[in-house]
């Protein structure tokens, strides 16, 4: 995993390095004396979420049914605990979930329940591993569309695949980890992370 920024120590949390939130090298400033979990807190922010960890291998088997987990590939149970840990986490510093939406593979639905509880599938967020550029900038084009004029007292979410991520932000993210983002101006910029512990 890259490590860009610089490790932001939360006085007095209780959280495992791996669930600290740290400075993207791309971030604009936080207000002097607020950590980012403050501003998580405050809501107006994109948690976008690569799917956890999962069993070995690349893409999905061949012939596989995306309205049928058995025959992708899943979540591992390290990547499940991790999910759910990383949901605790957010949870006691007080983040805010309002929209939470989720490629309808089975690793990124099941990242989206384990971590915030409630998911609702999106399409626009289905994997580009193969799709051709027209098609990866339709649903490049949906998602900045669904996401304009959503923020407020709430975080948006949305967990997806690290080709789609690279793809909408430039940014690499190892499995389970969250790229937060502000909406400026029309544009997503990286805010900072929250980290995985792979």
């Amino acid at each position: 995993m890259r490590r860009r920024g610089l490790l932001l120590l939360l006085a007095g949390s209780a959280l495992p390095a791996s669930f600290q939130v740290r400075a993207s090298g791309a971030a604009a400033p936080e207000p002097e004396g607020a950590s980012p979990w403050d501003s998580l807190r405050g809501g107006g922010h994109v948690l976008l979420m690569r799917h956890a960890l999962t069993d070995p291998g690349i893409g999905d088997p061949p012939g596989f049914v995306l309205g049928q987990c058995a025959t992708q590939r899943n979540l591992s149970a390290p990547g499940r605990r991790h999910a759910e840990a990383l949901g605790a986490a957010l949870h006691a510093h007080g983040t805010p979930i309002g929209a939470v939406w989720s490629s309808r593979w089975c690793r990124c639905l099941d990242t989206a329940r384990l971590t915030f509880g409630r998911v609702e599938a999106a399409p626009m967020l289905d994997s580009m591993f193969r799709d051709d550029d027209a098609a990866v900038q339709a649903k490049l084009t949906q998602v900045r569309a669904r996401l304009a004029g959503l923020l407020g007292p709430a975080n948006a979410a949305l967990v997806t695949h690290d080709v789609n991520i690279r793809a909408l932000t430039g940014e690499a993210v190892a499995p389970g980890e969250i790229l937060v983002l502000r909406v400026a101006d029309g544009k997503l910029l990286a805010a900072g992370r929250i980290g995985s512990p792979v």
